[in-house]
């Protein structure tokens, strides 16, 4: 069996299968084509299917009580131009895999295939799944709050002159990256519902997230050390994690392309979704470790260099950090994965929205917590302060 697409059907859904320049070859027997064809297989009756197999290892899935069989190769015009071009009705409300199966032994199949899905809103074709269909929307508000966050920042970044830091333009360009990836996320996804193609729209899409990714965990990286407000530099070790983390994210966005452009029909798609899931726990694993570095710096300097209220309030706002980012990576990871495998086909959306609002949510502490504002402990207010801070940093290592 060959899985096509998975796609969340309403009481108005449709599929059409076209089919040209059908050859199947077998070197043992005369091909049945009644043994070839293309079934829709909901996920609660894959179970079943695959049950009956392991009972009667000879069965043919074609044969199976549990599928919805479109059509076999007996449908097909006659050689030596075999073509199909039909359009079938999903009767019952479900999601639903295209899939193609060959049940003939010792047999090769060469065809050229085009499959379209859709649901009929209104007479008019909506090629997102039922569960999928209300993203543009979710997409495009999201991009406003972010555009409306950046304009805030600017704000107080502007008011605020005296304490900003290099770290707070790194962190400007990061909510610029995120909405306008939310905002071609939004116009993929709106051209997908109409027409069935994202209109090139995909490619700025997967540019803006590679770009926002990167950012979001270089910052992540550069808050946990310090870098430019308590120290003008970074320490081998921290430059070592950068250098790991922006390869491995890389990888990871080339692994996202490759899942999200092809599908299951391709060899290998299943080894990149285990390698987007390793590397993106590695990344994961590795921004921790500037946090708990820096941790473990203030509170080893605190017990020796007389400042053990200021150095108090750091090693608090740092915890503070280190807790608001485990969360995040928890919840991102862990629940929205969760909220996807348990929600309903109508409602995949969910999954979707909850990691918006978590990533706003975390967006909107971070920054709070990292603003430019005068006598905040965390930043460096004067020359005794940044000497002393720089003195601290350069002492020790702890590692982990």
């Amino acid at each position: 069996m060959i899985m096509f697409e998975k796609f969340g059907f309403t009481h108005t859904g449709h599929v059409s299968v076209i089919l040209s320049d059908v050859l199947v070859t077998s070197s043992v027997t005369q091909p049945d084509p009644s043994r070839l064809g293309f079934f829709l297989l909901s996920e609660e009756s894959l179970l079943q299917v695959l049950l009956e197999i392991q009972q009667t290892p000879t069965m043919c899935v074609l044969d199976s009580k549990y599928i919805n069989l479109l059509f076999d190769f007996t449908m097909l015009s006659p050689p030596p131009h075999s073509f199909l071009n039909k359009s079938y009705p999903v009767t019952s409300p479900n999601e639903y895999s295209l899939y193609f199966a060959n049940c003939v032994a010792e047999s090769q199949v060469t065809m050229n295939v085009q499959t379209e899905v859709y649901n009929l809103d209104d007479g008019v074709k909506d090629y997102l799944s039922a569960g999928q269909t209300q993203l543009p929307t979710l997409f495009f508000l999201f991009s406003l709050a972010y555009f409306g966050f950046l304009g805030l920042w600017i704000y107080i970044c502007y008011n605020n002159k005296r304490s900003v830091h290099r770290i707070h333009a790194l962190m400007a360009g990061l909510l610029l990256m995120k909405a306008l990836n939310l905002i071609c996320a939004a116009e993929d996804k709106h051209y997908v519902k109409i027409t069935g193609t994202p209109h090139g729209w995909d490619v700025l899409f997967y540019i803006f997230q590679f770009i926002r990714v990167v950012l979001l965990f270089t910052v992540i990286v550069l808050i946990g050390t310090g870098w430019s407000f308590l120290k003008p530099f970074l320490q081998e070790r921290e430059k070592k994690v950068l250098m790991i983390v922006i390869p491995l994210q890389v990888l990871a966005n080339l692994a996202s392309i490759v899942i999200g452009e092809t599908g299951p029909f391709i060899k290998d798609w299943v080894t990149w979704n285990q390698l987007f899931l390793l590397v993106d726990i590695v990344c994961c694993c590795a921004i921790i470790f500037p946090i708990v570095w820096s941790i473990r710096s203030l509170r080893e300097t605190s017990k020796t260099d007389g400042k053990a209220a200021r150095n108090l309030a750091k090693l608090t706002l740092f915890r503070q950090f280190y807790i608001v980012v485990i969360g995040y990576l928890y919840f991102t990871r862990i629940v929205v994965f969760a909220l996807r495998t348990i929600a309903a086909y109508k409602y995949q959306w969910v999954s979707n929205a909850a990691e918006e609002i978590a990533s706003l949510a975390f967006y909107s502490v971070m920054f709070y917590m990292f603003r430019p504002v005068e006598r905040n402990e965390y930043f460096v207010l004067d020359d005794e302060e940044e000497e002393a801070a720089e003195l601290a940093l350069r002492e020790e290592e702890f590692e982990l």
